[in-house]
């Protein structure tokens, strides 16, 4: 992925061009294409030209969201990702939120966008009492209001910047708080049936996200409504998974891809493997046997 001037797309105008930089670029861009192949995120007919799919890609202006754009586009511009994107963010009301750095940001990048402004924080804080988390509620509102600006906008998938160690936490979140063995699935359609949402970042990790959006300096937006929340579940089971990593480096790496090899025989759950109907093989059986000696 050699830049030149004139044949880059403006999210990678001074790119740093250390080898360090260049191989993370490569890995996420390599990763990203990866989930999108294996999880057929889009279609056949628009690989063969007969129709494109439009995207509308989640920005909330955190490190994953402008990292989930930036590969996006550098796919759609090395003619690797055949769908239009439209860039969208939902300005939620929060306090204090700097409303104007996505639009000059999508804006300078020649990122075709829409801004929608929506007041869900005073509903979260008005239904949530003290000392509760917003995030559920939170997320529920800002879906709904997502699923709506992508049938107005015309596009068939809501595309969301979760990356490997958000779908971890939520597995551990479900395992140790829900009692159920589910995450976040790199593609989901929706209750309604009219939308898909995309993951694309599914296989990334969070730490390159970081580091990817912090070496192109691109303007992060902190989140000061959940993120600013003392003893979140999340915020633990995180704590638990740095402990793993750092008494051993690739834990993370080796819990995921057991995301990827379940196996419903070697589980518990009936709805998935049909444990009554298990039968034994007769025919095996009796060849197997040894023949019984007659009596003379």
């Amino acid at each position: 992925m050699l830049d030149e001037s004139d044949d880059i797309h403006p999210l990678f105008h001074g790119a740093p061009s250390g080898t360090e930089f260049r191989k993370l670029r490569k890995r996420i861009v390599r990763q990203t294409r990866e989930a999108i192949e294996q999880y057929g995120m889009v279609p056949p007919e628009a690989r063969d030209g007969a129709a494109r799919p439009k995207w509308l890609v989640c920005l909330s202006g955190g490190k994953d969201s402008y990292t989930l754009l930036a590969v996006l586009y550098e796919l759609q511009w090395r003619g690797l990702l055949p769908v239009d994107l439209l860039a969208c963010n939902l300005d939620q009301g929060q306090p204090g939120f700097p409303a104007t750095i996505l639009p000059e940001f999508l804006k300078k990048m020649q990122v075709p966008h829409r801004i929608e402004y929506q007041d869900t924080y005073s509903v979260v804080m008005d239904k949530i009492p003290a000392g509760r988390t917003f995030c559920a509620l939170c997320s529920r509102l800002r879906r709904g209001h997502l699923y709506r600006i992508a049938r107005e906008e015309g596009c068939s998938a809501v595309v969301l910047g979760h990356h490997r160690d958000d779908i971890l936490e939520t597995f551990f979140m479900n395992l140790f708080h829900g009692g159920r063995l589910a995450t976040m699935p790199p593609k989901l359609v929706n209750e309604e049936g009219d939308l898909f949402l995309y993951r694309p970042l599914a296989h990334v990790a969070e730490a390159d996200c970081e580091k990817f959006a912090r070496s192109m300096n691109y303007p992060i937006i902190p989140c000061d409504l959940c993120g600013s929340q003392d003893g979140l579940q999340r915020q633990q089971v995180k704590q638990i998974l740095d402990g793993w990593e750092k008494n051993s480096p690739g834990r993370r790496q080796v819990m995921f891809r057991a995301l990827t090899n379940a196996r419903p025989s070697h589980l518990l759950d009936p709805k998935l493997f049909d444990f009554v109907g298990l039968a034994l093989n007769t025919d095996v059986i009796e060849e197997n046997s040894p023949e019984i000696p007659r009596l003379s």
